[in-house]
């Protein structure tokens, strides 16, 4: 087959056969699809799309690209994946959470991308976590506690790392096609039973208008299932963070309060639940969300899902007693000093966009692929939308290391909310479940 022949029939709006589609995904895992042919693909794709077996292809050509691992074990092989968000760290909690119910979860995770936060990102604030273990020490800790969360190994799935790099670089990130494929083949790689998607929508979701948001998660779903993965996907709101902190090492303390039975966030609570009992659910664990719901809050209260987490951190180099002392472990920021409100009202708006952008801007994120992260840095104690302040009450609490970084946090922070005379309700959290 001949590269430039393939790429001109999908620019001319053709449809590819699966052979087509395995002759490119596997040159483009071993390198003989050069990156300007990896480019004219991904923008022919962006352009004319694809069909369900078009995706299906897709996605199983880049998890056939490197090796795919193989369970023995006495439960399901489940999983979550996020589209990504602000103060959303319900990775670092279901995780331990369904390992807690029986399930077994090999948790592929990455960085962070513009202005969303990145689950790697905030396991790397964590003292001697290997984030990049190699696939033995994955499946040793899977295997002994229920859950590893780690990043994508060099041989898992080499196509999708290849193309996404160029699509990062070429302004086709977008495509519906290809982010299902990019998503579903690393998942098919680590040899998942049941994945459930948590799609966000609203200003601090890469989709951010509903519409865009349903198809994402009906792409996944239909592809996911056709590949053998029970899938559900559920809509969920990012029109303000997620959870009452944002930045690396802060969210890693907010999850770890969680596991302790200490959360006061609902919105955070909604989603954590609503997803793990959908993959209980899903893997037959549980006979309904009902009942999945209250062996959730059971692993919870007996400390049992603490105490998964706590094997985790400790199975892949961490402290083996985070969730104990946590502030021995986390880094700190230099100072600690809150916003205030300018004037009174309701809070009617929150831009959770410019929420991600300060912790970005302070260095809890990078503008360059290259830049160091600042794990201690970020925001705290966040208002929510709905609520009413006053004149000089907090808005949230700025960690930063030096006046500066605060001001400009300030800044950002004060411009993103907006106040209403009249009373307001806030956001829906979860607003559909999305099934085959």
């Amino acid at each position: 087959m001949i590269p430039q022949e393939i790429i001109r029939k999908k620019r001319d709006g053709g449809v590819l056969t699966k052979e087509d589609i395995a002759f490119m995904t596997a040159g483009i895992g071993n390198g003989s699809i050069s990156e300007g042919q990896i480019a004219a693909f991904a923008m022919a794709v962006f352009f004319n799309g694809m069909t369900l077996a078009e995706r299906v292809a897709l996605t199983e050509g880049m998890r056939d690209s490197g090796v795919t691992l193989q369970w023995k074990l006495d439960g399901p092989v489940l999983d979550k994946h996020s589209t990504g968000g602000v103060g959303d760290h319900v990775s670092l909690i279901l995780g331990p959470l369904v390992a807690a119910c029986g399930g077994y979860v090999p948790m592929i995770s990455g960085r962070g991308l513009r202005h969303t936060g990145g689950t790697l990102d905030k396991l790397d604030s964590i003292p001697g976590y290997e984030t990049m273990p190699g696939n033995a020490k994955f499946t040793e800790v899977v295997k002994a506690c229920g859950v590893a969360i780690i990043g994508q190994t060099s041989d898992l799935a080499p196509a999708d790392q290849r193309f996404y790099a160029t699509r990062d670089i070429t302004a086709t990130v977008e495509s519906i096609d290809l982010i299902t494929a990019s998503i579903l083949s690393k998942k098919l790689a680590v040899g998942l039973e049941a994945l459930v998607m948590d799609v966000k929508t609203g200003s601090g979701a890469f989709m951010r208008e509903y519409e865009d948001a349903l198809s994402l998660a009906q792409s996944i779903v239909e592809v996911a299932n056709g590949s053998g993965i029970q899938t559900s996907a559920l809509i969920t709101d990012m029109n303000e963070p997620l959870a009452g902190s944002a930045g690396n090492a802060l969210e890693v303390d907010e999850a770890i309060r969680f596991l302790r039975g200490e959360n006061e966030r609902f919105r955070l609570e909604s989603v954590v639940m609503g997803l793990a009992a959908e993959l209980l659910v899903l893997g037959g664990l549980a006979a309904d969300r009902e009942k999945a719901k209250m062996d959730l809050k059971k692993a919870l209260s007996s400390g049992k899902a603490a105490e998964v987490f706590n094997k985790m951190v400790h199975g892949l180099g961490g402290p083996s007693d985070l969730i104990e002392r946590p502030s021995e472990y986390l880094p700190v920021a230099s100072m600690r000093k809150t916003v205030l409100a300018k004037e009174g009202g309701w809070i009617s708006q929150i831009d959770t966009r410019e929420i991600g952008m300060a912790v970005v801007e302070m260095g809890g994120g990078r503008m360059r692929a290259e830049d160091e992260i600042d794990h201690a840095v970020g925001l705290s104690d966040f208002i929510e939308l709905g609520d009413r302040v006053e004149a000089g009450d907090p808005l949230c609490t700025v960690h930063a290391q030096d006046d500066s970084q605060f001001e400009k946090a300030a800044q950002r922070v004060q411009s993103s909310i907006k106040l209403s005379d009249h009373e307001v309700g806030g956001q829906p959290v979860i607003y559909e479940v999305v099934s085959a």
